[in-house]
């Protein structure tokens, strides 16, 4: 083999390996990219690269819109798409969006410290203290929209949009994922403020029965505090997941008070006498073979529960995007029956 030859292949190796290693974190999800590469990663030009997405995308008001991979090589006309919005509609955190991406810029600044980084960072984090309600509550747009998607202004747990905040908020005042930061005092004690508040914000919307604690709905009116209603198909209701979620961030409170013990133990009486068993969830081809979700007997399942619960039964509910209350999955249609989870 010639000389010329060696460097030929070693080229088309190194090559290959390289783009094996580029094509990786293409295809991986935008929250695993953010928060679960090795800690050395985030200063690699490849984070790099990301990160300049991810300043081009911040919002003027600081935060982010959701569902978008800032991990992806972007066109210049996507880039100019994304410039023109920066003043437009507000930012969510609804799917893990902001909160997501400020996680990632802590990443990247605990590897570099770079003015911009840190600049877009505490511009997201005042997102989060502005946004927030007075009562203590989080809506899941600021500023908040309205017309059909009003009901985004509501104090939102649905898909652990405050659990998301709280726990970012609990870190960032503890000092010690993002020691590296090295945030002011006081943006550390605002954080553990909002925070507090929004322990005190969960305490009040726990949905009261007889004088007992016991669930959430996935959002509450931002005034009155009531469950409140969400998407056509989102009834208030008592809240399977989401109180779940909530439950779990209670207990992992440090010397927790005795209204939030009362608390944690009135949700989990709650999810132990309204666990559903004997059944499970599968997927049957259906005579146009398409995957349907059915539900199936099965003395052996693990208990289930519902995502949402009839505030007068206490029964589980399902709904189309009519907002008819139905009493079991197969009553739905096949668009909502297999395009959210009940």
């Amino acid at each position: 083999m010639k000389p010329n030859c060696f460097i030929v292949l070693f080229l088309t190796i190194t090559l290959s390996t390289v783009h094996a290693q580029d094509s990786g974190y293409h295809s991986m999800r935008w929250k695993e990219v953010a928060t679960k590469m090795p800690e050395e990663w985030y200063g690699s030009k490849e984070a790099k690269a990301v990160a300049e997405n991810v300043l081009l995308a911040k919002k003027a008001i600081g935060g982010w819109e959701k569902n978008k991979g800032y991990h992806q090589n972007l066109s210049d006309s996507e880039k100019a798409e994304i410039s023109a919005a920066k003043s437009k509609t507000g930012a969510t955190f609804d799917n893990g969006a902001t909160i997501t991406e400020l996680r990632f810029l802590a990443n990247l600044l605990g590897q570099t410290p770079d003015a911009r980084y840190k600049e877009a960072f505490e511009k997201g984090l005042d997102y989060i203290f502005i946004s927030q309600y007075d009562n203590g509550g989080w809506p899941q747009f600021y500023p908040v929209r309205t017309g059909s998607v009003a009901y985004s202004g509501h104090i939102t747990y649905n898909d652990d949009a405050m659990v998301n905040i709280m726990r970012f908020l609990r870190d960032i005042s503890e000092d010690k994922t993002y020691s590296a930061l090295k945030l002011a005092p006081e943006i550390m004690a605002k954080s553990k403020r909002s925070f507090d508040a929004g322990i005190a914000c969960i305490l009040q919307t726990q949905i009261i029965v007889n004088g007992a604690p016991t669930v959430w709905c996935a959002q509450h009116d931002e005034n009155t505090l009531a469950p409140a209603k969400a998407r056509s198909y989102e009834l208030a209701s008592f809240s399977g997941s989401e109180s779940a979620g909530i439950v779990m961030l209670l207990m992992e409170l440090d010397d927790p008070s005795e209204e939030v013990i009362a608390s944690i133990d009135g949700a989990v009486h709650w999810l132990e006498a309204h666990k559903i068993e004997g059944i499970r969830l599968a997927n049957e081809i259906d005579e146009d073979g398409k995957k349907n979700n059915v539900v199936v007997p099965d003395p052996a399942a693990p208990p289930l529960w519902a995502r949402f619960y009839d505030l007068e039964t206490a029964k589980p509910i399902f709904s189309d995007r009519d907002g008819i209350k139905k009493n079991s999955l197969e009553e739905i249609g096949f668009e909502r029956r297999n395009g959210y989870s009940w």
